[in-house]
């Protein structure tokens, strides 16, 4: 992503249409980001709103030696963490009834098939389904690229905490696929009358 250096001098001196035009450009950078840690479209985009002010707030200490996508996906998960901890007061507790359903069915799967059937947009809906911490921490780890010490001093939790989030959330996908793919299967047996 380049962003012209004369839209980010106009945007410290408040030029409302160069921030405009800033939001239009990173809008589904940020938007990408906010939407892997919130359920809705509408939830995310008031992160994405409170972590764009902040890009704004910062935008003077933006180095060119740093590519200004990551700059404003840094400041992005740094505000999506801080919402995090502001809102920990309500005490985020897991809630393992959601995942009581699941059969223990050890049955043999063909992976290779399953993954065939399998795209972005369920897994991305799995991940919706976890509880909040292994959520946020399945996010960061996997696809954010943080460690667990780095995770652990983000979210106010030990890095073994970290890692055991990490392996539940793994878990618990794994459990979700393999209950999907059963349930596509029984459907295509149901449809051909099997």
């Amino acid at each position: 992503m380049q962003i012209d250096k004369n839209v980010l001098k106009s945007c410290i001196k408040n030029d409302r249409k160069a921030q405009q035009f800033l939001y239009k450009s990173c809008y589904n950078i940020l938007m990408s980001v906010c939407i892997r840690y919130k359920k809705n479209e509408e939830d995310a985009r008031a992160l994405l709103n409170m972590g764009f002010l902040k890009i704004l707030k910062n935008i003077k200490k933006y180095s060119k030696k740093v590519p200004f996508e990551a700059w404003i996906r840094k400041i992005m998960i740094n505000t999506i963490i801080d919402e995090f901890r502001k809102n920990k007061k309500e005490k985020e507790m897991m809630d393992y009834k959601d995942f009581q359903d699941f059969d223990d069915n050890s049955s043999l799967i063909d992976y290779n098939e399953a993954d065939k059937k399998f795209d972005a947009n369920d897994l991305e809906m799995m991940i919706k389904l976890l509880p909040k911490v292994s959520q946020k921490v399945f996010n960061l780890y996997v696809i954010d690229g943080y460690n667990h010490r780095e995770i652990g001093d983000m979210l106010n939790i030990s890095s073994g905490t970290s890692k055991w989030h990490l392996s539940f959330a793994r878990k618990k996908i794994k459990e979700m696929i393999k209950k999907s793919f059963a349930n596509a299967k029984s459907i295509i047996l149901w449809l051909i009358g099997v």
